[in-house]
């Protein structure tokens, strides 16, 4: 195990401990400054009890930390296992989830929308309370606090990361990927776990990063997918920052055909049936997921039963505003994928496809099993209009970050990580955690 080495003054001793435990006692003393106190982001919904403890309380850990799902109907109950990923990459904490990954209903995934499922991850991730986290993406949990958190993110193929005790929506899109603040970071993820669908040999795709990478690559721009001559969806300055990325990429050595469109583009801009495989598939894998439960301290075991707990619970499950999502679309893989995302790659002998990663980029990659890959574009000005996420949300607003991304076919995640990736702005004073290492060092 790497160790730091710090003069304690204890005796002039030289004194060193393991890395994990600093960077440990560090990141819990960063989550108390701003979590509960201080802006009070509740970006951590619970913080590992065996964390500082390692070994000797791994046991307390798998029966003492709550999976829940964001939902108080599984508060208390016991998993059979770790999930694969957790496995693979143990973390020092849980971040916070929209209830059962913002796909119970019209529920804000945070008051000033960090976005997506994966709202307490992209908070965490942007202001350095983790190193890294892990979303779920099914359409959007990646994607989404990626694009509004200011961070780097991947969305792999589906099957290239492990699911296994995952809680589920959908086995045709659910795929776990990392949000971090550098693609490097990003690319370290996606080997850390193993599933029969991966390539083999697992390529180490942090040997994709180089800064060369764009030299001689076509890059395609689906316009059609963000941009119409009614309605763009997205803001002027949103439009303005992809220009400019446009032209850093022809700068790096690259061709930008535009536009490259998808032929299924207008069929993917008026289709609203999507959720009908969803929510076929959350009810069977639900069902599966609270059967395997060791136990459960709310009785709750099937979503019928979810639901009567949901009703019966108003305080803790309905929030002011709260309505059913009723309205349903089909999604298929032809759609995003054969008539879309690989058409448009096959039809102009593209390596890629970029858009801005708000607005529609989650349908297209979202209907097929495709990967994207997202990094930081730009910021909202101050005179943005403020706009409504949700019925107790906010987007966009002054100084809200907003991403780029990169639409790939699937398993080509080594080509697609090679491209870099900066911080170009801070958050607010008051989320940004002061405490150091050395503030913490022998406490």
């Amino acid at each position: 195990m790497k160790h730091l080495c710090w003069n304690f003054r204890m005796a002039s001793m030289l004194v060193c401990l393991p890395v994990s435990i600093l960077l440990k006692y560090a990141y819990f003393a960063r989550i108390d400054e701003v979590n509960l106190q201080g802006p009070v982001l509740r970006a951590v919904l619970e913080t590992n009890p065996s964390a500082l403890a390692q070994a000797a309380a791994l046991d307390a850990e798998r029966n003492g930390m709550n999976t829940t799902a964001g939902s108080f109907s599984l508060l208390g109950s016991i998993v059979p296992d770790d999930a694969g990923v957790v496995k693979k990459l143990r973390a020092a904490g849980k971040a916070n989830l929209s209830e059962f990954a913002h796909f119970r209903g019209n529920v804000a995934s945070g008051c000033a929308d960090p976005c997506g499922s994966s709202s307490g991850s992209g908070v965490s991730s942007s202001i350095g309370l983790t190193a890294v986290a892990l979303g779920t993406e099914t359409d959007g949990s990646i994607t989404c606090p990626t694009d509004h958190n200011n961070l780097a993110g991947i969305k792999p193929s589906v099957g290239l990361t492990s699911r296994a005790g995952v809680i589920p929506i959908s086995e045709h899109q659910d795929t776990v990927g990392p949000l971090t603040r550098s693609v490097t970071d990003a690319a370290i993820i996606p080997t850390t776990t193993f599933t029969l669908a991966q390539p083999s040999p697992v390529p180490d795709y942090t040997q994709a990063l180089d800064k060369n990478a764009l030299v001689g690559k076509r890059i395609g721009v689906p316009r059609s997918v963000f941009l119409n001559e009614t309605d763009t969806g997205l803001d002027p300055s949103v439009l303005a920052a992809f220009e400019e990325a446009l032209d850093t990429i022809r700068g790096l050595g690259a061709t930008v055909v535009d536009p490259a469109d998808l032929p299924s583009a207008q069929e993917i801009l008026v289709s609203n049936n999507e959720t009908v495989v969803l929510d076929v598939d959350f009810k069977i894998q639900l069902n599966a997921w609270f059967e395997g439960l060791l136990a459960n301290p709310s009785g709750v075991r099937s979503l019928a039963e979810l639901i009567t707990f949901d009703n019966e619970n108003p305080a803790l499950e309905e929030p002011v505003n709260f309505t059913s999502q009723s309205d349903l679309w089909r999604s298929t893989k032809e759609l995003g994928a054969t008539r879309g995302i690989d058409a448009a790659l096959q039809a102009f002998n593209l390596d890629a496809l970029v858009l801005p990663a708000g607005g529609l980029t989650t349908v297209p990659a979202g209907k097929s099993w495709f990967l994207a890959i997202y990094l930081p574009l730009g910021f909202y000005p101050d005179n943005v209009t403020i706009g409504s996420a949700g019925p107790l949300t906010v987007y966009p607003a002054p100084g809200v970050p907003f991403g780029l991304s990169f639409l790939g076919t699937g398993f080509s995640e080594f080509q697609l990580v090679k491209t870099m990736t900066r911080l170009a702005r801070k958050a607010f004073p008051a989320a940004i955690p002061t405490t150091q290492l050395k503030d913490v060092i022998g406490n």
